[in-house]
């Protein structure tokens, strides 16, 4: 089943404006509005969120908004502008988020998920990422996962939920309760069929489509349908001229897997040249398959390394064909590196002169597609004392950093994410336990080593200004080895609540 995502940026416009340097950058602090012609009248076009707060909205003449909000930041829009950094973020969720992404004028993207939601760790956490990233480079967003366009662009806008997922199958439900401005109609249309006593989308459904159309032509129809997934509404993706991509057209629909994957591999070789020529290998493959009924499907690979070896692309996206739905058949199937790297040719390795290197990148590069790339990862070591900070998560095949852990105390195979509180029989303020419950299970400690010593980093929060942990690497009469600590010095309250936690275990 096809899922979309809509995503509304509700203050595109001023945020775009907010961003400039300079002279030209507005006062940070003061509500802001861009302004254009509406015939003969100057109106609001867009208006910032202190702005929407202050009571200001779109359409709204401009001398109005002027005279209602004091210290107002007016400025002309500039649409052409706005509809460029709407297609640079639509690249920028392509080559990240999915195979097929557009602009959705004049505020949104439109993104088919279907088939890359897998990638980011499902639907929720993808929405919830996406969300992240816009918010971090200073965009308000709302985002929305739908069976359809129409649904998907209804909630992410109307949805009282700034981050709405519809379940498969029930699109019909979410957006009866929705506005009937919800539909993408014309602004006389919605009057007209106010005037009626139509509020809601669920009313216009339960009405008879032949006098509705008869009365507001064959516009309103297709706009339900749109909405509730009866017919198809498809997305032209965004192909900026710098992506390297290959296509081929059908004579005859093709649908069997066997076929698709023979002309995978032809789609590969072709792609392979093409990245050769200009000295790239891929590091994100797209494959969309337009099919008869004007439906696409799309799946999504990436690697660990550039990639130009005919035989791993083919096999990495025929790794995927189960989830191609040709339906009634394929008659276009393309090939994109969306995102390709710099890969100069490497010197093979002779026998005769030395052992070639064991090359693990196409087995890491088929796990990371099959389970998600973010599941698939090495620890790297993070300069701080504190346990739970000195590690991250980095790619597999990501090069060295350069830091490594220090030596001079051990540290357990097995580090908690989260430190569990344990009972203990101690002496304070120096000794480790005698004995510790753990899991309502009651060890006696038969050898301990330590205090280690290990103080918060006060430079990045006040609390841990005075806080200190003693570790103990200790063991139970069954030879288990734990590593444990005191929170606190065991003598002041200021320096920990002096409860015992268990923080990994060793091998």
């Amino acid at each position: 089943m096809t899922r979309v995502i809509s995503v509304f940026l509700p203050t595109l416009s001023t945020d775009r404006v907010r961003r400039k340097t300079g002279d030209a950058a507005p006062p940070p602090d003061a509500p802001l509005i861009l302004v254009g012609r509406d015939g003969r009248r100057r109106v609001v076009l867009a208006a910032d969120a202190a702005a929407q707060a202050a009571g200001l909205r779109v359409g709204m003449p401009a001398t109005k908004a002027q005279a209602l909000v004091q210290g107002l930041v007016i400025q002309d829009a500039d649409p052409t502008a706005d509809a460029e950094a709407l297609e640079r973020l639509a690249l920028w969720m392509l080559q990240r988020f999915a195979p097929i992404v557009a602009a959705d004028p004049p505020d949104g993207i439109i993104i088919d998920s279907t088939g890359a939601d897998h990638l980011h760790g499902g639907e929720a956490a993808m929405l919830a990422t996406l969300v992240e990233k816009l918010a971090g480079v200073g965009l308000r967003a709302r985002a929305a996962i739908a069976d359809s366009w129409g649904a998907a662009h209804a909630l992410a806008r109307f949805s009282i939920q700034p981050g709405y997922i519809s379940e498969p199958g029930k699109a019909v439900v979410d957006v009866s309760r929705l506005p009937i401005v919800a539909l993408r109609l014309a602004p006389d249309l919605v009057d007209g069929l106010r005037v009626l006593g139509f509020d809601r989308i669920g009313d216009l459904l339960a009405q008879p489509r032949a006098p509705l159309a008869l009365r507001f032509g064959p516009e309103l129809g297709r706009r339900l349908d749109q909405a509730t997934g009866r017919i198809a509404e498809p997305i032209e993706p965004t192909r900026p001229e710098t992506l390297i991509e290959v296509r081929r057209a059908f004579a005859e629909p093709i649908a069997a897997a066997e076929t698709i994957a023979r002309y995978i591999g032809k789609l590969a070789a072709q792609l392979c040249d093409a990245l050769e020529q200009k000295g790239l290998g891929a590091r994100r493959l797209d494959l969309i398959c337009h099919r008869v009924d004007n439906r696409a499907q799309a799946l999504r690979v990436g690697t660990g390394l550039p990639l130009r070896d005919v035989k791993r692309m083919t096999r990495l996206l025929s790794d995927k064909i189960e989830t191609i739905d040709p339906g009634f058949g394929i008659e276009i199937m393309t090939l994109t590196a969306t995102v390709a790297e710099p890969l100069a040719p490497k010197q093979a390795v002779s026998s005769l002169v030395e052992e070639p290197e064991p090359d693990v990148s196409g087995l890491i590069d088929l796990l990371a597609n099959r389970v998600g790339e973010k599941n698939l990862y090495r620890m790297a070591p993070v300069p701080s004392d504190v346990p739970e900070r000195s590690v991250r998560h980095i790619p597999a095949l990501a090069p060295e950093t350069g830091v490594e852990w220090p030596g001079h105390w051990p540290r357990p195979s097995r580090l908690f994410a989260h430190p569990e509180p344990i009972d203990t029989v101690a002496l304070l303020p120096d000794h480790p336990p005698a004995s510790f419950t753990w899991r309502g299970v009651r060890r006696r400690v038969k050898r301990a080593d330590g205090p280690e010593r290990v103080f918060g980093e006060w430079w990045k929060r006040d609390p841990e200004l005075d806080a200190v942990r003693d570790y103990f690497r200790i063991e139970d009469d069954a030879g288990e080895r734990y590593w444990v600590f005191r929170a606190g010095d065991g003598e002041d309250p200021l320096t920990g609540s002096q409860r015992w936690f268990l923080h990994g275990i060793f091998g």
